[in-house]
């Protein structure tokens, strides 16, 4: 309430001193360059946007020409040289995915005819009307996750609003499972956490933009948040490549590679990427029992401008993660072993025609098969189960955007088209953990249901002066178990306040959110009244909800950047998770409704002198209240799953988060960076008895948690790294990094015995290296 009450006062003071693609917003520049006789002139530039952490060079080659692609929204800063003349610095301004036109007329040396402008020009974004939080190449490079397969859920959860739950998991203000990842204009809403997907390859990521609110209408199904992924799209002429080998505690061992040919319109890019590692998972114990794992993949994509109105791009993916599910004491003494593999693989096709100048048509399509397979061994206890679960989505849609005075429209529509199968059996091997009633052994057939999703939406950004109005609307039909359609009204307003350099923003957001898909039909069959006497099985239905975000973004001295915000959630059909018996699948429930609420502040600095990081404060609480509205509920759950309409804390709970990050450019060649995340606590709602407790996790964990205060005890995980430019010549070098996390050692419990999230220990003192080549 304190920081809540801050900001509305900050917002206040500074604002009235006397009395406040498929590219998915990425849009493109085609620079033409020529000298004051209309004659073309080759060289090099380099666009700068501080706000979206870009810093893109781009080479224009004698006939005056050079397109960039995949430039997320808002100011650059141009900058151009050429031989025999003056540098040319500028001003530009994206808003729109219809490709845009920069024309730069140099002046002869020494003379300049252009007013050099500073990069801290692009510190804020005057048009926005929300608050997106941004992420750049170098971040992404120098990051070494802990734990493999993290590296981009890892930068996801610094941002605000963020919360990793056990196995990384991420939750973005409140929301259980609901993130989305657009991976070059591919939506991914099925959960990609490690336990559930193998994670996406970190390599070729040029960008990340992170949205929990003002979505635009073209966003739908999972929007907890959304995290805008965009691979790199202006790879240089000839063929150019990047190896990387890494190593680290836990025998963590990984390599990848990644090519790239660029000739005249064509474009090819190759990788592949595999590791090993002996902590893949976050375990429920100390001793780290079972949790190898092995991952490998390989991503290619071509790419051809068949004109300066047409460009196709194709991309295939193939990825696979075996690992062991971690013991806990009781597991590991009677030598348990589970075993998970989760296979994917995908191909996508995009085609984009430029109508007119000021109108853009793109069409995308692909294909997803996803399967995930469990299997027990006979010592497993207390329940043997295998599992075999999977889907072959299709996805296709059409956009059509155009620009015209004010407005920055789009249009489009797409579908989803998933026939989903799950097959899964058990067998109880130690039934006085069981309520007496339930079936000693059960199988679930193969069962295959599809899953059709079809949206319609329109949204217009509008720009009058410094105030900018986005509104949109969508419209969503869901059709797997139950059958809903829904509008979903968006709407956002913003001010600009250039004497103070200052931007207030609003916005609503109504959310139509569909369930996990994960064990949807296992949880939703008839089937399973047949494992207890005392079954309740309600249909899940698809979650609406109302977001509702307060901020403002100021800059200060150009160099320093403060983002705050109020948000506020109100559910209906409240998403969130529970668990099968014992046996560790997941399927989905809901309840009658939630309000999750909270503020967030960050001061970032993106550039001084040689410094650079951030630090950011969340303050976020949540409530759910019953009775469930859908899911599979067993035993005593089913008996008061009606009627218990008592409010609980929602899992993610976690009322002060704090984290930071300072890096310093020490020599040309060299950086180091201190980092530290500090949380709270998240709450604990025990389904067991202590002793039976102590016997599962033993003493060091449940000191941990403070049974009185219904919270686990508060975390706290400082960090290093550095960096060493071993070697560079033109587009060659040779780079070296290494990384420390926990370095005190602490023990960090993120979860414990919780109904829904189970127990969890966050990776102990690790350190990480990596060796890059580039050429």
């Amino acid at each position: 309430m304190l920081l809540r009450a801050a900001i509305l006062f900050l917002s206040f003071v500074v604002a009235f001193p006397s009395a406040v693609t498929a590219q998915r917003e990425r849009g493109e520049v085609r620079v033409e360059v020529h000298d004051p006789q209309g004659s073309t002139v080759a060289g090099e530039g380099e666009l700068v946007s501080e706000l979206n952490e870009v810093r893109r060079e781009f080479k224009v080659g004698p006939d005056g020409k050079s397109v960039v692609q995949g430039l997320p929204f808002g100011r650059y800063h141009v900058r151009f040289r050429a031989q025999g003349f003056a540098e040319w610095s500028g001003m530009l301004e994206i808003r729109s995915e219809v490709p845009q036109t920069f024309g730069i007329t140099l002046g002869v040396a020494p003379v300049s005819t252009q007013i050099q402008v500073p990069d801290s020009a692009t510190l804020v974004d005057p048009s926005r009307t929300g608050v997106t939080y941004a992420v750049g190449k170098n971040a992404i490079e120098e990051q070494i996750p802990a734990q493999p397969g993290r590296t981009l859920t890892d930068l996801v959860n610094d941002q605000p609003g963020w919360i990793y739950e056990a196995n990384g998991v991420l939750h973005p203000r409140g929301s259980e499972y609901d993130v989305q990842f657009v991976f070059d204009g591919l939506p991914l809403t099925q959960n990609r956490s490690p336990a559930f997907a193998p994670s996406l390859d970190p390599d070729d990521v040029e960008s990340m933009r992170v949205l929990t609110a003002s979505y635009p209408a073209e966003y739908g199904r999972k929007l907890g948040g959304v995290v805008e992924v965009t691979t790199n799209k202006n790879p240089p002429d000839g063929l150019h490549g990047e190896f990387g080998v890494e190593g680290g505690s836990f025998s963590t061992t990984s390599a990848s590679g990644r090519v790239a040919y660029t000739s005249g319109k064509d474009r090819f890019s190759f990788g592949g990427q595999g590791f090993h590692t002996d902590r893949y998972l976050d375990p429920p114990v100390l001793q780290n029992f079972t949790n190898r794992a092995n991952s490998d993949g390989f991503a290619a994509s071509y790419e051809r401008d068949f004109s300066d109105n047409d460009r196709l791009r194709v991309s295939i993916s193939h990825n696979t993660v075996r690992f062991l599910v971690p013991n806990e004491l009781v597991q590991q003494n009677a030598l348990q072993r589970q075993d998970i593999a989760d296979v994917e693989t995908s191909g996508q096709i995009y085609w984009q025609h430029i109508v007119s100048p000021d109108v853009v048509m793109s069409t995308a399509a692909s294909v997803r098969d996803s399967r995930a397979a469990l299997s027990s061994n006979s010592s497993a206890t207390p329940i043997i189960v295998s599992q075999d679960r999977g889907y072959r989505e299709g996805y296709a849609r059409t956009d059509l955007a155009g620009h015209r005075g004010h407005h920055d429209w789009k249009t489009g529509m797409d579908a989803v088209f998933n026939p989903v199968h799950e097959t899964l059996s058990y067998s109880i091997t130690d039934p006085s953990q069981f309520d007496p009633a339930t079936l000693a052994q059960f199988t679930f057939p193969r069962h295959e249901v599809w899953d059709l999703e079809q949206s319609l939406y329109v949204q217009d950004a509008m720009h009058y002066g410094n105030w900018n109005i986005s509104a949109g609307l969508r419209l969503d039909h869901y059709d797997f178990n139950v059958a809903e359609w829904a509008a979903s009204p968006r709407l956002g307003i913003s001010r600009f306040i250039p004497g103070w350099n200052l931007l207030l923003h609003t916005s609503y957001d109504r959310v139509f959110q569909t369930p996990a898909l994960e064990n949807l039909l296992l949880a939703s069959s008839p089937d399973l009244r047949v494992t207890n006497r005392n079954v309740l099985r309600l249909p899940v239905r698809p979650a609406h909800a109302n977001y509702y975000e307060f901020g403002l973004t100021k800059g200060i001295a150009g160099k320093l950047r403060i983002e705050a915000n109020i948000f506020r959630r109100d559910f209906r059909d409240y998403p969130d998770d529970d668990v099968l018996l014992d046996t560790g699948v997941g399927f989905p429930i809901s309840f009658r409704k939630a309000r999750i609420f909270g503020e967030e502040l960050s001061v970032q600095v993106p550039h001084w002198w040689r410094f650079s990081g951030f630090v950011s404060y969340s303050n976020q609480a949540g409530y759910g209240e019953g009775p469930a509205t859908g899911g599979l509920f067993l035993g005593d759950d089913a008996s008061s799953a009606l009627t218990d309409a008592s409010r609980f804390a929602v899992t993610q709970d976690q009322r002060n988060t704090v984290r930071a990050r300072v890096r310093m450019q020490t020599t040309k060649r060299t950086w180091i960076a201190l980092s530290g995340e500090y949380g709270s606590g998240l709450p604990v709602e025990l389904d067991a008895k202590t002793v039976d407790l102590l016997a599962q996790y033993g003493p060091e964990i449940l000191g941990k948690v403070n049974f009185a205060r219904g919270r686990v005890a508060p975390n706290f995980s400082p960090g290093a790294a550095a960096g060493w430019e071993v070697y560079r010549k033109e587009q060659r070098s040779v780079g070296l990094q290494i990384q420390g996390e926990n370095l005190t050692d602490r023990v960090n419990v993120l979860n414990f015995a919780s109904l829904f999230s189970g127990t969890a220990v966050a990776s102990p003192r690790s350190v990480s290296a990596r060796l890059r080549l580039s050429f």
